[in-house]
């Protein structure tokens, strides 16, 4: 997010290409970083052959980062950065090129100033809040309606059973080698609903915040009817998720591991919250947008006293999560059928703008 921040700074001073920018120097260095590779991006037409030849560093980029003037933040500065952060996250692969520069200590150096930067606007506050009363669900259907015909309880039944044959399969089928070129549900979230509050300008954050995300350019919201009696749990770091696998776990290293082994460069045991157990002492579960930015995709070391039996270090991945996400684990939160919007995405300018249709 602090790069994808500071490249856009740059751009609102220097909206055509120069060579001498921070975007051309972070495209080359990660051109380098992950060439050969399988999936690498490929260079051609006009120009292709000198930027194979051009090999910039670590140090180049942190050096063109350090000149990059950074403007009082926006909210909607600030929004489109997360937004491409998110859209960027992919549990399922190894870190790209531009994931291996950022984690380079020449660069890491010089985003700590952009991130002191961010910290200091007010624009940021909303990001260590609880869960907002006023939740909104995103449908991309075209009615913006996901079918549900089952309770939430059925739902987190049929899950369960679900995560225990596939464990029991991928045991029995995968190699063990976390290695191997193998992949499945790499996803952590709860089966049930999922809400979000709305921003600044009325918009809800499902929109903005989605991992690899299709492309969509409709949805509709819906109200959530939330009682004020819900209890939530906050997931607001590593800890907190941390404490929810000790406390209810499940066993999931078999389905689990060549996926997060790729995104982590970790190899063990692997566990994620047991979500129908949750739910009998929570209706929601939410992860703020700093819990998201400092632990998702990471492996969360999670100690032996988990429920399952621990004989090595075990861990877990927030893995399919987007800032704000609050998962409902019970009926007694549901939609407001009287209370929808429709929403179009107007990408015509410098940042995307999702419009409400009937103020079009």
């Amino acid at each position: 997010m602090l790069l994808a921040y500071a490249r856009d700074a740059e751009r609102t001073l220097h909206s055509e290409f120069r060579g001498d920018l921070v975007d051309h120097a972070v495209f080359l260095a990660s051109y380098h970083l992950e060439s050969g590779r399988e999936g690498a991006r490929v260079l051609f037409g006009p120009g292709a052959e000198k930027a194979r030849r051009t090999v910039l560093t670590a140090d180049d980029v942190a050096h063109r980062l350090s000149q990059v003037p950074l403007p009082e933040v926006t909210a909607v500065a600030l929004r489109s950065a997360l937004a491409d952060a998110v859209d960027a996250a992919r549990y399922w692969q190894e870190p790209d090129g531009e994931d291996i520069l950022v984690a380079a200590e020449p660069v890491r150096r010089e985003l700590r100033r952009v991130a002191e930067h961010i910290a200091r606007s007010p624009h940021t506050q909303w990001w260590t809040t609880p869960a907002a009363t006023d939740q909104w669900s995103v449908g991309w259907s075209e009615d913006g309606t996901d079918p549900v015909d089952s309770t939430t309880a059925e739902l987190l039944h049929d899950y369960r059973d679900r995560t225990a044959a596939e464990e029991v399969r991928a045991e029995r089928d995968r190699p063990a080698d976390p290695s191997a070129n193998w992949s499945g549900w790499w996803w952590s979230t709860p089966p049930p609903r999922c809400s979000s509050q709305p921003l600044f300008d009325g918009t809800p954050a499902g929109l903005w915040f989605v991992e690899d995300s299709m492309g969509w350019e409709r949805a509709v919201t819906r109200r959530m009817n939330i009682p004020a009696s819900a209890r939530v749990y906050e997931v607001d770091g590593a800890q907190a998720w941390a404490e929810l696998c000790r406390q209810f776990s499940v066993e999931v290293t078999a389905q689990k591991r060549h996926d997060w082994y790729r995104t982590t460069g970790r190899s063990g045991r692997w566990v994620f919250p047991d979500w129908p157990r949750l739910s009998e002492r929570y209706e929601g579960v939410h992860l703020t947008v700093a819990g998201y930015l400092a632990a998702a995709g990471t492996a969360i070391t999670v100690d032996a006293d988990t429920a399952i039996t621990v004989d090595a270090d075990t861990a877990s991945v927030i893995a399919g999560w987007a800032p704000d996400d609050t998962y409902w684990l019970t009926d007694t939160v549901d939609l407001d059928s009287n209370d929808s919007r429709t929403w179009v995405c107007d990408t015509s300018g410098r940042h995307p703008s999702w419009v409400e249709e009937a103020h079009r």
